[in-house]
C-alpha cells in the first residue's frame, strides 16, 4: 500500500514562511515572508486532513478547492496544483498575500479546532503561483474565438480587472476606464509594499494588456468622458468604482494642517516606492520622517498606515482605537506585525478634539465597552473624566470608505443607490435595474474583502457572457 501523503497534522507542526526580523523589515518596504522551498512547501501542504466536508472551502467567498491543490502540492503535482486553484480565483498570488486567512479559510480549518493548528493555507497558495509564473504555466490570454461585443468597466481595481480577465478569455472586447495612472486601484495605490509588492500587480496588469484589454488610463468618468458616452460605446457596463470617499472626524481642531486621510498618506507612499515625485511628500504633509504619529482606526488600513510611518522614519507611532483588541475588525496577524516593528496601541481611546494647528495633540476619550449593539457587539461607551493628551505632529485618519455619490457625479439620477450609497444591484449577477449596466465590489457591498471583489467580478462576467450567448442565440434563429 502507497504511503499516505496527506493527514499528517499529527507528527508535523504548523510552520509559516520565515519572517524577517523587525528591526530589518522596518527599513524597507519589501515583503514581509519569505517564500516557501519546495520541500516546505509540500510538508506543510501534506497536513491537511481531506475533511469530507472542507470548511476551508465553504468559508473562502470564491469556495476556492483547497483541500485538491493542498494535495497535489504534497504529491509534487504542483502545475495540477495551479490549474485548480487558478480556475475558482483569477488572482491566486494576491490573495495569498493579502487575504485575511486567519478569518477565513484558515480561521475555519478543522485541524485548528481540534487545537492541532491550521494548514498555512494562505502560504502554499502565494508559493504555488509564484512557482506557476516562475516556471511559464501561466499563459498569455488567447481567445479562442474573438467576438464583435465590448464590455466597459469602470475601474480598474480588483473586481474590475477579475471581470475583465473572464470577459476577455471568452473573446469579449474589454475596455476598462481608471482615473488613476496605473491600473490596479487598492492593489497598487492602497495596499503597501510590505504587504503585496507592486510588480505582482503590474505583471497581472501586462498580462491583461497583452491579452486584448484596451486601459483606458487618468480618466474620470464624469469629467474625462460622461457615462453616457461610455454606455452608448459599449453592449454592457460594468460599473467597479471602489470606495473611496473617506469617513471624517468631527470636534475641536479637525480641519486643522497635519491631520491626512489615510488613502492620501498610502497612495503618497506607494507612488514613492514606483519612483514617482510627490510634492505632499517632498513638503513634509504626508512625510512621517521624524515625526510623533497618531493613527485613528482599526482596521486593516490603519495597520496599513501604522507601519508605513515605521518605515518612513516616524519618531512614535500610536494607533488609538475605540474598541478593545477582541473587537477590532483588521487582521490579528498584521496587528501582531505592527507591534513588533514598534507600533504602540492605545486600546479603547476615541479622539475627542484636536490641540494645535499644525496639530500638536489629539484630545483623548477613554472608553469601556458596554452593552450590545444591534449586531450583537459592544457598543464603546465614554469614561467621564478620563480624557488626555496625545501628542502628535501628523494625524492619520483610518475610519473605513464610503461611496462617492455617483448618481450626481454621473449625472445619472436614474441610477439606483441604498440608504449608504452604495448602488442597488444583484449579488449573484451585478445587474442593477439600468439595462445592461451592472456593478460589482465595494460599491455594492461597501468596504469589503479583495477576495470578494473578485468574486463579484467573476460572477458578473459570467453573467454577462450568459446575456450576450442568449442575445445571439436569437439572432441566429
Amino acid at each position: 500500500m502507497a504511503k499516505q501523503p496527506m493527514l499528517k497534522f499529527v507528527s508535523v507542526e504548523r510552520t509559516m514562511p520565515e519572517k524577517r526580523e523587525a528591526d530589518e523589515r522596518a527599513k524597507d518596504f519589501h515583503e514581509i515572508y519569505a517564500e516557501y522551498a519546495d520541500a516546505k512547501a509540500a510538508e506543510q501542504a501534506s497536513r491537511c486532513s481531506q475533511c469530507g466536508v472542507p470548511y476551508c472551502q465553504s468559508h473562502c467567498p470564491l469556495h476556492n478547492n483547497i483541500p485538491d491543490w493542498l494535495r497535489m502540492t504534497a504529491t509534487g503535482r504542483l502545475e495540477e496544483a495551479y490549474a485548480i486553484s487558478q480556475a475558482t480565483n483569477t488572482f491566486p498570488e494576491i490573495c495569498g498575500r493579502i487575504c485575511p486567512q486567519d478569518r477565513l479559510c484558515e480561521g475555519n480549518c478543522v485541524i485548528e479546532q481540534s487545537g492541532h493548528g491550521t494548514v498555512t493555507i494562505g502560504s502554499v497558495e502565494k508559493y504555488i503561483t509564484d512557482t506557476a509564473w516562475e516556471k511559464g504555466w501561466v499563459k498569455p490570454i488567447s481567445p479562442a474565438q474573438e467576438r464583435p461585443e465590448s464590455v466597459g468597466i469602470i475601474g480598474a481595481g480588483p473586481g474590475g480587472l477579475a471581470a475583465a480577465d473572464r470577459l476577455r478569455r471568452a473573446g469579449v472586447q474589454v475596455t476598462v476606464y481608471d482615473r488613476y495612472d496605473r491600473a490596479g486601484g487598492l492593489l497598487t495605490y492602497g495596499i503597501p509594499g510590505f504587504k503585496l509588492e507592486k510588480d505582482i500587480v503590474m505583471r497581472r496588469n501586462a498580462q491583461l494588456e497583452e491579452g486584448g484589454v484596451t486601459f483606458k488610463m487618468d480618466c474620470n468618468v464624469g469629467e474625462d468622458i460622461s457615462f453616457d458616452e461610455i454606455r452608448k460605446a459599449h453592449d454592457a457596463v460594468i460599473i467597479a468604482t471602489g470606495v473611496y470617499k473617506t469617513r471624517d472626524l468631527s470636534g475641536p481642531g479637525s480641519t486643522a494642517k497635519g491631520i491626512v486621510r489615510a488613502i492620501d498618506y498610502l497612495t503618497c507612499s506607494n507612488r514613492l516606492n514606483f519612483g514617482d515625485t510627490v510634492a505632499e511628500y517632498e513638503s513634509g504633509e504626508l512625510n512621517a520622517e521624524g515625526k510623533k504619529v497618531v493613527v485613528i482606526g482599526g482596521g486593516d488600513t490603519a495597520m496599513d498606515c501604522v507601519r508605513t510611518a515605521i518605515r518612513q522614519g516616524a519618531e512614535s507611532v500610536k494607533c488609538l482605537y475605540r474598541r478593545d483588541r477582541a473587537n477590532m475588525p483588521g487582521s490579528q496577524r498584521e496587528t501582531q506585525n505592527a507591534e513588533e516593528e514598534g507600533v504602540v496601541f492605545e486600546w479603547l481611546a476615541a479622539p475627542k478634539g484636536f490641540s494645535g494647528d499644525p496639530v500638536n495633540g489629539v484630545m483623548v476619550q477613554r472608553m469601556r465597552l458596554g452593552l450590545p449593539d444591534a449586531t450583537g457587539r459592544q457598543s464603546p461607551e465614554v469614561i467621564e473624566g478620563a480624557d488626555y493628551v496625545e501628542e502628535a505632529d501628523l494625524v492619520i485618519k483610518a475610519l473605513g470608505f464610503e461611496p462617492e455619490d455617483l448618481p450626481t457625479l454621473w449625472d445619472q439620477p436614474e441610477l439606483e443607490v441604498t440608504r449608504w450609497g452604495t448602488v442597488k444591484a444583484e449579488f449573484t449577477t451585478g445587474a442593477t435595474a439600468m439595462d445592461g449596466v451592472y456593478a460589482v465590489g465595494d460599491i455594492v457591498r461597501g468596504a469589503s474583502l479583495v477576495v470578494w471583489a473578485i468574486k463579484d467580478g467573476r460572477d458578473c462576467a459570467d453573467a454577462i457572457l450568459d446575456r450576450l450567448n442568449a442575445g445571439a442565440s436569437v439572432a441566429a434563429e
